[in-house]
């Protein structure tokens, strides 16, 4: 599994990379393909060693200790010692919509973030089904993954900026080339496709079932997705709202609207990821 997620970890980057290129090239000839290239490799390296923190800046996240949040404190302090992991930096998120997402490069670099809305919902049972999940992701080592995807939006925003400034002039020399046009139609739904292609729903299915193990209640689980599917519907998170591509790590789809947002659903059914803990019980 690890070595899976690696795998999928360097096709996407070399999926970013080819989208780079043939854009480029196609806009600004062999320099085009050569400066997209550039911002291609710039972006990899940058989504490597800085999107789990871009992630917690888009989402306003501040890192607590035992003092300041005790409950969510102990409770990951229990389960890491079920999982064999070190332990994360924990965050918690002022937003009222109950979620969660775990995010960073490798167990020994990651966080776990709540919102306030989640400790608030939860019964210390459920919130340590929840925590259990997040750090299966984070022992699977597939937050590396999750993260790197949340960050192609701003390496697509860097391509569009490319075509605006290095675009092919028209042969009057006014107007850039009709074709930068319909590239940028086209860049939103392949980078969709390259989230989903990433992301395997599986992964949420994984987690639920390691989640249930290092928790050692697979009830509690359940009874959380439920509830924080049932909140989480009527209480728009705005920063996920703003940044859909992120709304793929959270433990339940935050996001409201259909539309384009639809094309970032990598959750499985809730109905099924609690039937298939119920069925853990039995």
């Amino acid at each position: 599994m690890i070595a899976g997620n690696w795998f999928k970890t360097g096709m996407l980057m070399a999926a970013v990379m080819a989208l780079f290129g043939v854009v480029g090239g196609m806009l600004g000839g062999g320099q085009g393909m050569l400066f997209a290239l550039l911002i291609g490799t710039g972006t990899n390296l940058w989504a490597y060693w800085f999107s789990d923190s871009m992630v917690l800046r888009m989402y306003n996240a501040q890192e607590v200790d035992a003092a300041s949040a005790p409950q969510v404190y102990g409770i990951v302090g229990e389960l890491v010692k079920n999982a064999g992991l070190p332990m994360p930096k924990i965050y918690v998120i002022d937003e009222p919509q109950p979620n969660a997402f775990a995010t960073g490069r490798n167990p020994d670099h990651a966080a776990v973030a709540v919102t306030t809305g989640i400790l608030q919902l939860l019964s210390t049972r459920e919130l340590r089904g929840v925590l259990g999940h997040e750090l299966t992701h984070v022992k699977n080592r597939d937050i590396l993954t999750s993260t790197i995807t949340a960050s192609i939006a701003g390496a697509i925003s860097s391509l569009g900026w490319f075509m605006s400034g290095f675009g092919r002039r028209n042969g009057e020399g006014g107007g850039f080339n009709p074709i930068a046009s319909i590239v940028v139609l086209i860049l939103a739904p392949i980078a969709a496709m390259l989230l989903q292609m990433a992301i395997s729903r599986t992964r949420e299915f994984e987690a639920d079932h390691g989640g249930a193990e290092i928790s050692r209640d697979p009830r509690a689980l359940a009874d959380a997705l439920a509830k924080i599917e049932r909140y989480a519907q009527g209480v728009p998170m705005e920063p996920a709202e703003a940044h859909p591509a992120t709304a793929q790590m959270m433990i339940i789809n935050p996001l409201s609207g259909g539309g384009i947002r639809g094309l970032f659903a990598t959750h499985p059914p809730t109905e099924e990821r609690i039937a298939r803990l119920l069925a853990m019980v039995r």
